[in-house]
């Protein structure tokens, strides 16, 4: 039901923040560090200030209508992970007003085992780095691709069968490449705009929860399920270190923004843990 906000170099917990009444499901940052977006089971979205802990605003959030969040690069807009709306809700940061919503097609030919909606359940988000292109994951195993500005649906991206419970894109300017995290085991990483599988890297012995890219793009950090974080160099399409230290599942994986080479991991054995990558 809280918040916590840690200082990253040292893990001093600076303050514990409340005002949900349920778990808390999802945070995240705006890109100016001042405010930031927690969600809840209590049906909420509290946005708050990050220094004093006021809240800013409260968004309406149904229960498993809300799993993943991420603000856009610029800070305008916040992308809410539908759950089983099968969508994505655009919040406006100006006015916190719901301008848009990125309903989540199926694709052609469903299998007779299909059944309806539940199948489109949206577990994860990612905002493309400039903010043009928005990427969902569902728990059938597609990415949908969006075309934001004018709120049209491009494309599926397919390749994985398994719940994908994370998405990051790599930082390059063109913002084509997208790597996807998936229950099957496998990070793929994807031309987002050629429909494309570019690569694809295994080697958890689990589900894999959470993906990141550095900020220079060279490596990618994974966590999972079998209570490992690895480093994954894309260019060799293989790990090249595997950190151990976690005793439970490791349910994310973020590398600090502007470089410095750390990367911190969280898990469900109650830990945070920060390494140095060289």
């Amino acid at each position: 039901e809280t918040v916590k906000l840690w200082r990253p170099d040292e893990l001093e917990l600076v303050r514990t923040n409340t005002g949900h009444c349920l778990g808390v499901v999802s945070v995240a940052a705006h890109p100016s560090g001042v405010i930031a977006a927690s969600a809840s089971l209590d049906s909420l979205v509290r946005v708050f200030d990050v220094d004093t802990n006021a809240t800013i605003a409260t968004l309406e959030a149904p229960p498993s209508e809300v799993w993943q969040m991420q603000f856009d690069p610029k800070g305008t807009t916040l992308a809410v992970a539908g759950g089983g709306s099968a969508s994505i809700k655009l919040w406006d940061t100006a006015t916190w007003r719901l301008v848009s919503t990125l309903s989540v097609p199926r694709p052609e030919g469903p299998k007779p085992s299909d059944k309806s909606s539940s199948k489109k359940f949206v577990l994860s988000v990612a905002w493309s780095p400039d903010g043009r292109r928005l990427a969902c994951g569902s728990i059938d195993g597609t990415i949908s691709i969006f075309d934001v500005p004018r709120a049209k649906f491009l494309h599926h991206l397919e390749g994985h069968y398994m719940p994908v419970r994370s998405l990051v894109f790599s930082p390059e300017p063109d913002g084509r490449k997208l790597n996807s995290a998936s229950d099957d085991g496998h990070v793929h990483v994807y031309d987002a705009e050629g429909k494309a599988i570019i690569g694809a890297m295994s080697g958890h012995s689990s589900w894999v929860l959470s993906v990141d890219v550095s900020p220079d793009g060279e490596a990618i950090a994974t966590g999972s399920s079998d209570k490992t974080v690895r480093l994954w160099d894309f260019k060799m399409r293989a790990a090249i270190q595997t950190m151990s230290n976690h005793t439970d599942q490791v349910w994310a994986v973020a590398f600090r923004p502007g470089g410095g080479g750390r990367l911190a991991s969280v898990s469900d054995d109650k830990s945070i843990s920060l390494y140095h990558c060289s």
